[in-house]
Protein backbone atom coordinates (compact mmCIF):
# COMPACT_ATOMS: atom_id res chain seq x y z
CA UNK A 1 0.00 0.00 0.00
CA UNK A 2 1.47 3.40 -0.93
CA UNK A 3 2.23 6.09 1.60
CA UNK A 4 -0.89 8.15 0.99
CA UNK A 5 0.10 11.28 2.91
CA UNK A 6 2.53 12.48 5.54
CA UNK A 7 1.21 15.20 7.82
CA UNK A 8 3.16 17.64 9.99
CA UNK A 9 6.24 18.12 7.82
CA UNK A 10 6.72 19.12 4.20
CA UNK A 11 9.04 21.30 2.17
CA UNK A 12 6.03 23.30 0.98
CA UNK A 13 5.40 24.55 4.54
CA UNK A 14 9.15 24.74 5.20
CA UNK A 15 8.87 22.26 8.05
CA UNK A 16 10.67 19.01 8.87
CA UNK A 17 10.70 16.29 11.53
CA UNK A 18 13.74 15.95 13.78
CA UNK A 19 13.39 12.20 14.30
CA UNK A 20 13.92 9.49 11.71
CA UNK A 21 10.91 7.67 13.18
CA UNK A 22 7.53 9.31 12.70
CA UNK A 23 4.05 8.22 13.79
CA UNK A 24 2.32 7.54 10.44
CA UNK A 25 -1.09 9.03 11.18
CA UNK A 26 -0.12 12.13 13.17
CA UNK A 27 3.20 12.83 11.48
CA UNK A 28 4.66 13.67 14.89
CA UNK A 29 8.09 12.33 15.83
CA UNK A 30 7.80 9.08 17.76
CA UNK A 31 9.98 10.74 20.43
CA UNK A 32 8.99 14.38 20.97
CA UNK A 33 11.57 16.03 23.19
CA UNK A 34 10.99 18.98 25.50
CA UNK A 35 13.59 21.49 24.38
CA UNK A 36 13.56 20.50 20.70
CA UNK A 37 14.50 23.44 18.49
CA UNK A 38 12.17 22.36 15.66
CA UNK A 39 11.07 22.52 12.94
CA UNK A 40 7.96 20.34 12.52
CA UNK A 41 4.61 21.88 11.63
CA UNK A 42 3.30 21.75 15.20
CA UNK A 43 6.48 23.49 16.38
CA UNK A 44 6.24 26.24 13.77
CA UNK A 45 2.49 26.66 14.27
CA UNK A 46 3.12 27.38 17.94
CA UNK A 47 4.38 30.88 17.16
CA UNK A 48 3.46 31.54 13.48
CA UNK A 49 -0.05 30.12 13.74
CA UNK A 50 -2.24 30.56 10.66
CA UNK A 51 0.72 31.42 8.43
CA UNK A 52 1.64 27.73 8.41
CA UNK A 53 -1.65 26.82 6.67
CA UNK A 54 -0.31 28.12 3.36
CA UNK A 55 2.66 27.20 1.16
CA UNK A 56 5.44 29.73 1.14
CA UNK A 57 6.98 32.02 0.33
CA UNK A 58 3.91 33.47 -1.41
CA UNK A 59 4.54 34.81 -4.89
CA UNK A 60 7.74 32.85 -5.48
CA UNK A 61 6.44 29.26 -5.68
CA UNK A 62 3.72 27.02 -6.99
CA UNK A 63 2.73 24.11 -4.78
CA UNK A 64 1.12 20.78 -5.61
CA UNK A 65 -0.49 18.17 -3.39
CA UNK A 66 1.78 15.15 -2.96
CA UNK A 67 -0.66 12.50 -1.78
CA UNK A 68 -0.02 9.13 -3.41
CA UNK A 69 -3.40 7.72 -4.48
CA UNK A 70 -4.21 4.01 -4.89
CA UNK A 71 -4.99 4.57 -8.61
CA UNK A 72 -3.38 7.20 -10.82
CA UNK A 73 -2.47 7.56 -14.48
CA UNK A 74 0.74 5.56 -14.07
CA UNK A 75 -1.43 2.50 -13.47
CA UNK A 76 -2.37 2.43 -17.16
CA UNK A 77 -0.21 1.64 -20.16
CA UNK A 78 -0.84 2.61 -23.77
CA UNK A 79 -1.32 -0.16 -26.31
CA UNK A 80 0.82 -0.21 -29.43
CA UNK A 81 -0.24 -2.21 -32.46
CA UNK A 82 1.48 -3.89 -35.42
CA UNK A 83 -1.27 -3.39 -37.97
CA UNK A 84 -3.86 -0.89 -39.08
CA UNK A 85 -4.08 2.89 -38.86
CA UNK A 86 -6.99 5.13 -37.87
CA UNK A 87 -7.50 8.75 -38.82
CA UNK A 88 -5.49 8.93 -42.02
CA UNK A 89 -6.72 11.41 -44.64
CA UNK A 90 -9.50 10.06 -46.83
CA UNK A 91 -8.16 7.88 -49.62
CA UNK A 92 -4.75 7.38 -48.04
CA UNK A 93 -3.78 3.75 -47.63
CA UNK A 94 -1.87 2.72 -44.54
CA UNK A 95 1.73 1.97 -45.54
CA UNK A 96 5.10 2.50 -43.84
CA UNK A 97 5.49 5.67 -45.91
CA UNK A 98 2.06 7.15 -45.11
CA UNK A 99 2.23 6.54 -41.35
CA UNK A 100 5.30 8.48 -40.23
CA UNK A 101 4.68 9.86 -36.75
CA UNK A 102 5.21 13.38 -38.06
CA UNK A 103 1.96 12.97 -40.03
CA UNK A 104 -0.09 12.72 -36.82
CA UNK A 105 -2.58 15.61 -36.50
CA UNK A 106 -2.67 17.02 -32.95
CA UNK A 107 -5.18 19.78 -33.69
CA UNK A 108 -8.58 19.71 -32.01
CA UNK A 109 -11.78 21.74 -32.03
CA UNK A 110 -13.72 22.68 -28.91
CA UNK A 111 -16.92 24.66 -28.59
CA UNK A 112 -19.65 22.24 -29.63
CA UNK A 113 -22.22 23.93 -27.39
CA UNK A 114 -22.64 27.17 -29.31
CA UNK A 115 -21.16 26.08 -32.61
CA UNK A 116 -18.55 28.85 -32.33
CA UNK A 117 -15.68 26.42 -32.53
CA UNK A 118 -12.21 27.17 -31.26
CA UNK A 119 -9.28 25.45 -32.94
CA UNK A 120 -6.26 24.40 -30.87
CA UNK A 121 -2.91 23.28 -32.26
CA UNK A 122 -2.57 20.96 -29.26
CA UNK A 123 -5.23 19.56 -26.90
CA UNK A 124 -4.07 21.78 -24.03
CA UNK A 125 -5.98 24.22 -21.83
CA UNK A 126 -3.98 26.19 -19.28
CA UNK A 127 -5.07 26.16 -15.69
CA UNK A 128 -6.49 29.48 -14.54
CA UNK A 129 -3.74 32.02 -13.85
CA UNK A 130 -5.45 34.62 -11.72
CA UNK A 131 -4.66 36.93 -8.86
CA UNK A 132 -1.63 35.13 -7.44
CA UNK A 133 1.60 37.10 -7.57
CA UNK A 134 3.36 34.40 -9.54
CA UNK A 135 0.76 34.74 -12.32
CA UNK A 136 1.00 38.52 -12.39
CA UNK A 137 4.80 38.69 -12.36
CA UNK A 138 5.21 36.13 -15.14
CA UNK A 139 2.17 36.97 -17.24
CA UNK A 140 3.86 38.11 -20.44
CA UNK A 141 5.87 34.86 -20.51
CA UNK A 142 2.77 32.70 -20.04
CA UNK A 143 0.57 34.74 -22.39
CA UNK A 144 2.96 35.02 -25.32
CA UNK A 145 4.06 31.40 -24.92
CA UNK A 146 0.46 30.15 -25.00
CA UNK A 147 -0.40 32.39 -27.96
CA UNK A 148 2.51 31.29 -30.17
CA UNK A 149 1.87 27.66 -29.16
CA UNK A 150 -1.78 27.84 -30.23
CA UNK A 151 -3.28 26.68 -26.94
CA UNK A 152 -5.90 28.11 -24.60
CA UNK A 153 -4.78 30.51 -21.88
CA UNK A 154 -7.17 30.98 -18.99
CA UNK A 155 -6.99 34.30 -17.17
CA UNK A 156 -8.21 33.40 -13.71
CA UNK A 157 -10.42 34.91 -11.06
CA UNK A 158 -10.00 38.18 -9.13
CA UNK A 159 -7.58 39.82 -11.57
CA UNK A 160 -9.71 42.96 -11.71
CA UNK A 161 -10.61 42.90 -8.03
CA UNK A 162 -7.00 43.19 -6.88
CA UNK A 163 -5.89 45.59 -9.62
CA UNK A 164 -4.28 48.56 -7.78
CA UNK A 165 -5.45 50.89 -10.57
CA UNK A 166 -8.99 49.51 -10.77
CA UNK A 167 -11.61 52.17 -11.52
CA UNK A 168 -15.18 51.55 -10.33
CA UNK A 169 -18.30 53.59 -10.94
CA UNK A 170 -20.68 54.61 -8.15
CA UNK A 171 -22.48 51.27 -8.50
CA UNK A 172 -19.27 49.31 -7.93
CA UNK A 173 -18.93 48.26 -11.58
CA UNK A 174 -15.67 48.29 -13.52
CA UNK A 175 -14.91 51.36 -15.60
CA UNK A 176 -11.28 50.40 -16.27
CA UNK A 177 -8.91 47.62 -15.19
CA UNK A 178 -5.41 48.21 -16.58
CA UNK A 179 -4.25 44.82 -15.30
CA UNK A 180 -6.89 42.82 -17.14
CA UNK A 181 -6.32 44.95 -20.23
CA UNK A 182 -2.58 44.22 -20.01
CA UNK A 183 -3.22 40.49 -19.74
CA UNK A 184 -5.56 40.33 -22.72
CA UNK A 185 -3.28 42.56 -24.82
CA UNK A 186 -0.21 40.38 -24.26
CA UNK A 187 -2.03 37.27 -25.51
CA UNK A 188 -3.71 39.01 -28.44
CA UNK A 189 -0.45 40.56 -29.58
CA UNK A 190 0.82 37.16 -30.71
CA UNK A 191 -2.40 35.21 -31.22
CA UNK A 192 -2.16 33.25 -34.48
CA UNK A 193 -5.71 31.99 -34.87
CA UNK A 194 -5.30 28.90 -32.69
CA UNK A 195 -6.58 28.86 -29.11
CA UNK A 196 -8.06 31.83 -27.28
CA UNK A 197 -7.84 33.67 -23.98
CA UNK A 198 -10.62 32.64 -21.60
CA UNK A 199 -11.51 35.09 -18.83
CA UNK A 200 -12.74 33.43 -15.67
CA UNK A 201 -15.34 34.75 -13.22
CA UNK A 202 -16.17 33.95 -9.61
CA UNK A 203 -18.68 35.60 -7.24
CA UNK A 204 -16.73 38.84 -6.83
CA UNK A 205 -15.93 39.07 -10.54
CA UNK A 206 -19.63 38.83 -11.35
CA UNK A 207 -20.42 41.60 -8.88
CA UNK A 208 -17.70 43.84 -10.33
CA UNK A 209 -19.01 43.31 -13.88
CA UNK A 210 -15.89 41.63 -15.24
CA UNK A 211 -17.76 40.04 -18.15
CA UNK A 212 -19.28 43.34 -19.22
CA UNK A 213 -15.87 45.04 -19.21
CA UNK A 214 -13.97 42.15 -20.80
CA UNK A 215 -16.44 41.67 -23.65
CA UNK A 216 -17.37 45.28 -24.45
CA UNK A 217 -14.02 47.00 -23.82
CA UNK A 218 -11.46 44.27 -24.51
CA UNK A 219 -13.19 42.16 -27.12
CA UNK A 220 -12.93 38.95 -25.09
CA UNK A 221 -14.89 36.15 -26.78
CA UNK A 222 -14.80 33.38 -24.16
CA UNK A 223 -16.00 33.69 -20.55
CA UNK A 224 -15.48 30.89 -18.03
CA UNK A 225 -17.73 30.43 -15.03
CA UNK A 226 -15.96 28.92 -12.05
CA UNK A 227 -17.40 26.43 -9.57
CA UNK A 228 -14.13 25.20 -8.13
CA UNK A 229 -10.78 23.55 -8.72
CA UNK A 230 -8.77 20.51 -7.73
CA UNK A 231 -6.60 22.37 -5.23
CA UNK A 232 -9.25 23.48 -2.74
CA UNK A 233 -12.92 23.51 -1.88
CA UNK A 234 -13.07 27.19 -0.83
CA UNK A 235 -12.63 30.43 -2.74
CA UNK A 236 -9.31 31.74 -3.95
CA UNK A 237 -6.87 33.53 -1.71
CA UNK A 238 -3.72 35.60 -1.96
CA UNK A 239 -1.45 37.37 0.52
CA UNK A 240 -0.82 41.10 0.64
CA UNK A 241 2.15 42.75 2.31
CA UNK A 242 0.83 46.08 3.56
CA UNK A 243 -1.92 47.29 5.85
CA UNK A 244 -3.05 49.89 3.32
CA UNK A 245 -3.44 47.24 0.62
CA UNK A 246 -5.37 44.98 3.01
CA UNK A 247 -7.75 47.82 3.87
CA UNK A 248 -8.19 48.67 0.18
CA UNK A 249 -9.23 45.10 -0.69
CA UNK A 250 -11.49 44.92 2.33
CA UNK A 251 -13.11 48.14 1.13
CA UNK A 252 -13.78 46.49 -2.23
CA UNK A 253 -15.85 43.83 -0.47
CA UNK A 254 -13.35 41.02 -0.02
CA UNK A 255 -12.92 38.99 3.14
CA UNK A 256 -9.48 39.93 4.49
CA UNK A 257 -7.94 38.11 7.46
CA UNK A 258 -6.75 38.88 10.04
CA UNK A 259 -9.24 41.77 9.99
CA UNK A 260 -7.11 44.82 9.05
CA UNK A 261 -9.75 47.21 10.43
CA UNK A 262 -9.25 45.95 13.99
CA UNK A 263 -6.94 48.02 16.12
CA UNK A 264 -5.24 44.96 17.58
CA UNK A 265 -4.37 43.66 14.10
CA UNK A 266 -3.09 47.06 13.01
CA UNK A 267 -0.85 47.21 16.07
CA UNK A 268 0.36 43.65 15.50
CA UNK A 269 1.28 44.65 11.94
CA UNK A 270 3.16 47.73 13.22
CA UNK A 271 4.94 45.55 15.79
CA UNK A 272 6.04 43.17 13.05
CA UNK A 273 4.15 40.13 14.34
CA UNK A 274 1.79 40.13 11.35
CA UNK A 275 3.82 40.14 8.15
CA UNK A 276 0.99 39.65 5.63
CA UNK A 277 -2.78 39.66 5.33
CA UNK A 278 -4.89 37.16 3.38
CA UNK A 279 -7.54 38.11 0.84
CA UNK A 280 -10.23 35.48 0.34
CA UNK A 281 -13.01 34.95 -2.18
CA UNK A 282 -16.51 33.89 -1.25
CA UNK A 283 -17.92 30.40 -1.60
CA UNK A 284 -19.98 29.98 -4.73
CA UNK A 285 -23.49 28.52 -4.59
CA UNK A 286 -25.06 26.95 -7.66
CA UNK A 287 -28.66 26.45 -8.70
CA UNK A 288 -29.94 25.22 -12.04
CA UNK A 289 -32.12 28.21 -12.89
CA UNK A 290 -29.57 30.85 -11.92
CA UNK A 291 -26.84 28.97 -13.79
CA UNK A 292 -28.93 28.85 -16.95
CA UNK A 293 -29.86 32.52 -16.68
CA UNK A 294 -26.21 33.51 -16.17
CA UNK A 295 -25.16 31.58 -19.28
CA UNK A 296 -27.86 33.37 -21.27
CA UNK A 297 -26.84 36.73 -19.79
CA UNK A 298 -23.22 36.21 -20.86
CA UNK A 299 -24.30 35.32 -24.37
CA UNK A 300 -26.54 38.39 -24.51
CA UNK A 301 -23.48 40.48 -23.59
CA UNK A 302 -21.73 39.15 -26.67
CA UNK A 303 -19.73 36.15 -25.41
CA UNK A 304 -19.20 33.78 -28.33
CA UNK A 305 -18.33 30.92 -26.02
CA UNK A 306 -19.26 30.19 -22.40
CA UNK A 307 -17.29 27.57 -20.51
CA UNK A 308 -17.42 26.09 -17.01
CA UNK A 309 -14.62 25.08 -14.64
CA UNK A 310 -15.47 22.75 -11.79
CA UNK A 311 -13.37 21.01 -9.19
CA UNK A 312 -12.83 17.71 -7.42
CA UNK A 313 -16.36 17.53 -6.01
CA UNK A 314 -18.20 14.23 -5.41
CA UNK A 315 -20.45 12.64 -8.00
CA UNK A 316 -23.54 14.72 -7.19
CA UNK A 317 -21.91 18.05 -8.08
CA UNK A 318 -20.19 16.41 -11.05
CA UNK A 319 -23.56 15.29 -12.39
CA UNK A 320 -24.93 18.80 -11.94
CA UNK A 321 -22.03 20.26 -13.89
CA UNK A 322 -22.37 17.78 -16.75
CA UNK A 323 -26.18 17.85 -17.01
CA UNK A 324 -26.54 21.62 -16.71
CA UNK A 325 -23.70 22.14 -19.18
CA UNK A 326 -25.56 19.84 -21.53
CA UNK A 327 -28.85 21.67 -21.12
CA UNK A 328 -27.25 25.12 -21.52
CA UNK A 329 -24.97 24.23 -24.41
CA UNK A 330 -21.76 25.00 -22.53
CA UNK A 331 -18.84 25.03 -24.97
CA UNK A 332 -16.26 23.41 -22.71
CA UNK A 333 -16.50 21.83 -19.27
CA UNK A 334 -13.14 21.63 -17.49
CA UNK A 335 -13.11 19.11 -14.64
CA UNK A 336 -10.17 19.45 -12.27
CA UNK A 337 -9.26 16.48 -10.07
CA UNK A 338 -7.29 16.20 -6.88
CA UNK A 339 -4.51 16.66 -5.95
CA UNK A 340 -4.42 20.23 -7.18
CA UNK A 341 -1.54 22.61 -7.57
CA UNK A 342 -1.65 26.34 -7.15
CA UNK A 343 0.15 29.51 -6.19
CA UNK A 344 -1.63 29.58 -2.85
CA UNK A 345 -4.08 27.15 -1.28
CA UNK A 346 -4.27 25.76 2.25
CA UNK A 347 -1.69 22.98 2.14
CA UNK A 348 -3.55 20.32 4.08
CA UNK A 349 -6.69 21.05 2.09
CA UNK A 350 -4.72 20.69 -1.13
CA UNK A 351 -3.51 17.27 -0.02
CA UNK A 352 -6.62 15.91 1.68
CA UNK A 353 -9.73 17.15 -0.13
CA UNK A 354 -11.52 16.02 -3.23
CA UNK A 355 -11.88 13.17 -5.71
CA UNK A 356 -8.57 12.23 -7.39
CA UNK A 357 -8.23 12.71 -11.13
CA UNK A 358 -8.57 9.12 -12.35
CA UNK A 359 -11.59 8.42 -10.14
CA UNK A 360 -13.21 11.70 -11.19
CA UNK A 361 -12.68 10.99 -14.87
CA UNK A 362 -14.14 7.50 -14.46
CA UNK A 363 -17.26 9.09 -12.96
CA UNK A 364 -17.29 11.66 -15.77
CA UNK A 365 -17.19 8.96 -18.44
CA UNK A 366 -20.01 7.02 -16.82
CA UNK A 367 -22.28 10.06 -16.57
CA UNK A 368 -21.50 11.25 -20.10
CA UNK A 369 -22.30 7.81 -21.49
CA UNK A 370 -25.64 7.90 -19.70
CA UNK A 371 -26.43 11.28 -21.28
CA UNK A 372 -25.36 10.07 -24.72
CA UNK A 373 -27.55 6.97 -24.40
CA UNK A 374 -30.53 9.27 -23.84
CA UNK A 375 -29.67 11.15 -27.01
CA UNK A 376 -28.65 14.25 -25.05
CA UNK A 377 -25.93 16.69 -25.97
CA UNK A 378 -22.62 15.91 -24.25
CA UNK A 379 -20.40 18.99 -23.77
CA UNK A 380 -16.77 18.97 -24.81
CA UNK A 381 -14.71 18.13 -21.73
CA UNK A 382 -11.17 18.89 -20.56
CA UNK A 383 -9.62 16.98 -17.65
CA UNK A 384 -7.09 18.47 -15.23
CA UNK A 385 -5.28 17.40 -12.09
CA UNK A 386 -1.54 16.75 -11.89
CA UNK A 387 -0.85 16.44 -15.63
CA UNK A 388 2.52 17.32 -17.18
CA UNK A 389 3.62 14.86 -19.88
CA UNK A 390 2.57 13.66 -23.33
CA UNK A 391 1.39 10.28 -22.03
CA UNK A 392 -0.86 12.16 -19.59
CA UNK A 393 -2.45 13.93 -22.56
CA UNK A 394 -3.02 10.62 -24.34
CA UNK A 395 -4.33 8.84 -21.25
CA UNK A 396 -6.91 11.43 -20.16
CA UNK A 397 -8.24 11.67 -23.74
CA UNK A 398 -8.41 7.87 -23.98
CA UNK A 399 -9.99 7.36 -20.53
CA UNK A 400 -12.81 9.75 -21.37
CA UNK A 401 -13.14 9.05 -25.11
CA UNK A 402 -15.02 10.21 -27.07
CA UNK A 403 -16.13 12.99 -24.71
CA UNK A 404 -12.78 14.31 -23.41
CA UNK A 405 -11.16 16.60 -25.99
CA UNK A 406 -8.28 18.18 -24.07
CA UNK A 407 -6.12 18.21 -20.96
CA UNK A 408 -5.88 21.09 -18.50
CA UNK A 409 -2.29 21.77 -17.42
CA UNK A 410 -1.67 24.00 -14.41
CA UNK A 411 1.75 24.09 -12.80
CA UNK A 412 3.31 22.34 -15.81
CA UNK A 413 2.46 25.31 -18.04
CA UNK A 414 3.89 27.79 -15.53
CA UNK A 415 7.27 26.15 -15.00
CA UNK A 416 8.66 26.72 -18.54
CA UNK A 417 7.62 30.37 -18.35
CA UNK A 418 9.52 30.83 -15.11
CA UNK A 419 12.56 28.84 -16.29
CA UNK A 420 12.82 30.80 -19.54
CA UNK A 421 12.49 34.10 -17.67
CA UNK A 422 15.23 33.08 -15.26
CA UNK A 423 17.53 32.00 -18.09
CA UNK A 424 17.19 35.55 -19.43
CA UNK A 425 18.23 36.92 -16.02
CA UNK A 426 21.13 34.47 -15.72
CA UNK A 427 22.37 35.34 -19.21
CA UNK A 428 22.24 39.05 -18.41
CA UNK A 429 24.11 38.57 -15.13
CA UNK A 430 26.59 36.11 -16.60
CA UNK A 431 25.89 33.37 -14.07
CA UNK A 432 24.18 30.54 -15.94
CA UNK A 433 23.88 27.42 -13.80
CA UNK A 434 25.67 24.32 -15.08
CA UNK A 435 22.31 22.70 -15.88
CA UNK A 436 21.86 25.33 -18.59
CA UNK A 437 25.40 26.40 -19.55
CA UNK A 438 26.33 22.86 -20.62
CA UNK A 439 24.28 23.55 -23.76
CA UNK A 440 25.82 26.93 -24.56
CA UNK A 441 26.01 30.57 -23.57
CA UNK A 442 23.53 32.18 -25.98
CA UNK A 443 19.79 31.87 -26.49
CA UNK A 444 20.40 30.32 -29.93
CA UNK A 445 22.47 27.54 -28.36
CA UNK A 446 20.30 26.99 -25.29
CA UNK A 447 16.79 26.89 -26.81
CA UNK A 448 16.41 24.18 -29.45
CA UNK A 449 13.33 25.91 -30.88
CA UNK A 450 14.86 29.38 -31.18
CA UNK A 451 15.71 29.09 -34.87
CA UNK A 452 12.24 27.74 -35.62
CA UNK A 453 10.77 30.83 -34.01
CA UNK A 454 13.23 33.06 -35.84
CA UNK A 455 12.08 31.58 -39.13
CA UNK A 456 8.50 32.31 -38.08
CA UNK A 457 8.88 35.77 -36.55
CA UNK A 458 12.09 37.06 -38.11
CA UNK A 459 13.98 39.64 -36.08
CA UNK A 460 10.95 39.99 -33.80
CA UNK A 461 11.96 36.73 -32.12
CA UNK A 462 14.52 38.74 -30.15
CA UNK A 463 11.67 40.70 -28.57
CA UNK A 464 9.82 37.60 -27.37
CA UNK A 465 10.01 37.05 -23.60
CA UNK A 466 12.31 34.08 -23.06
CA UNK A 467 9.70 32.49 -20.81
CA UNK A 468 7.44 32.42 -23.86
CA UNK A 469 10.18 30.69 -25.85
CA UNK A 470 10.49 28.20 -23.00
CA UNK A 471 6.76 27.51 -22.93
CA UNK A 472 6.68 27.07 -26.72
CA UNK A 473 9.62 24.66 -26.52
CA UNK A 474 7.90 22.64 -23.80
CA UNK A 475 4.63 22.44 -25.75
CA UNK A 476 6.60 21.36 -28.83
CA UNK A 477 8.11 18.53 -26.77
CA UNK A 478 4.60 17.47 -25.73
CA UNK A 479 3.47 17.64 -29.37
CA UNK A 480 6.27 15.42 -30.70
CA UNK A 481 5.90 12.99 -27.80
CA UNK A 482 2.14 12.80 -28.32
CA UNK A 483 2.61 12.23 -32.06
CA UNK A 484 4.91 9.31 -31.33
CA UNK A 485 2.49 7.73 -28.86
CA UNK A 486 -0.41 8.22 -31.25
CA UNK A 487 1.48 6.75 -34.20
CA UNK A 488 2.46 3.73 -32.14
CA UNK A 489 -1.17 3.19 -31.18
CA UNK A 490 -2.10 3.76 -34.85
CA UNK A 491 -4.15 6.90 -34.15
CA UNK A 492 -3.41 9.68 -36.62
CA UNK A 493 -6.06 12.07 -35.28
CA UNK A 494 -7.08 12.73 -31.70
CA UNK A 495 -10.69 11.75 -32.44
CA UNK A 496 -9.75 8.11 -33.07
CA UNK A 497 -8.14 7.58 -29.66
CA UNK A 498 -10.36 5.22 -27.64
CA UNK A 499 -10.54 3.50 -24.28
CA UNK A 500 -9.38 0.28 -25.99
CA UNK A 501 -5.99 1.94 -26.43
CA UNK A 502 -5.32 1.63 -22.70
CA UNK A 503 -4.59 -1.34 -20.46
CA UNK A 504 -5.09 -1.29 -16.68
CA UNK A 505 -2.03 -2.63 -14.86
CA UNK A 506 -3.90 -3.51 -11.66
CA UNK A 507 -7.27 -5.07 -10.94
CA UNK A 508 -8.17 -2.01 -8.88
CA UNK A 509 -7.43 0.34 -11.77
CA UNK A 510 -9.65 -1.84 -13.97
CA UNK A 511 -12.44 -1.86 -11.39
CA UNK A 512 -12.35 1.93 -10.95
CA UNK A 513 -12.34 2.83 -14.64
CA UNK A 514 -13.73 -0.11 -16.61
CA UNK A 515 -10.52 -0.23 -18.66
CA UNK A 516 -9.60 -3.84 -19.39
CA UNK A 517 -7.00 -5.45 -17.16
CA UNK A 518 -3.79 -5.97 -19.12
CA UNK A 519 -4.13 -9.78 -19.00
CA UNK A 520 -7.65 -9.57 -20.45
CA UNK A 521 -7.08 -6.95 -23.15
CA UNK A 522 -7.52 -8.41 -26.66
CA UNK A 523 -7.66 -11.90 -25.13
CA UNK A 524 -10.54 -13.11 -27.31
CA UNK A 525 -8.85 -11.89 -30.49
CA UNK A 526 -5.68 -13.70 -29.41
CA UNK A 527 -7.57 -16.95 -28.74
CA UNK A 528 -9.31 -16.71 -32.11
CA UNK A 529 -5.90 -16.47 -33.79
CA UNK A 530 -4.46 -19.39 -31.85
CA UNK A 531 -7.51 -21.57 -32.47
CA UNK A 532 -7.96 -20.70 -36.14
Amino acid sequence: MPNLARPNANDVSQTANRSRDVVPQSGICSRCVDGCTGNCEVFKSTFRGREVIYPGPFGAITAGGDKDYPVDLSHFNIHGYALGAEGLPEGVEATPDSTLFTFVDTEVEIGNGSGNHERLSMPIISGALGSTEIARANWEHFAVGAAISGIVLTCGENVCGIDPELELDRHGKIVESPELRRRVDWYRRYHNGYGDIHVQMNVEDTRFGVAEFAISKLGVETIELKWGQGAKCIGGEIKVDTLDRALELQGRGYLVTPDPSQGAMQQAYKNGAIKQFERHSRLGFVAEETFASEVERLRSLGAKRVTLKTGAYPMRELAMAIKWSSDCGIDLLTIDGAPGGTGMSPWRMMVEWGVPTVYLEAMTYELCEMLAAKGKHVPDIAIGGGLSTEDHLFKVIALGAPHVKAACLGRAIMIPGMVGKNIAHWLKDGNLPRSVSQYGSSVEEIFVSYQTLRDRFGAEVDDLPLGAVGLYTYVDKLRVGLQQLMAGSRNFTLSTISRHDLAALTREAADVTGIEYVMDAYRQEALDIINS
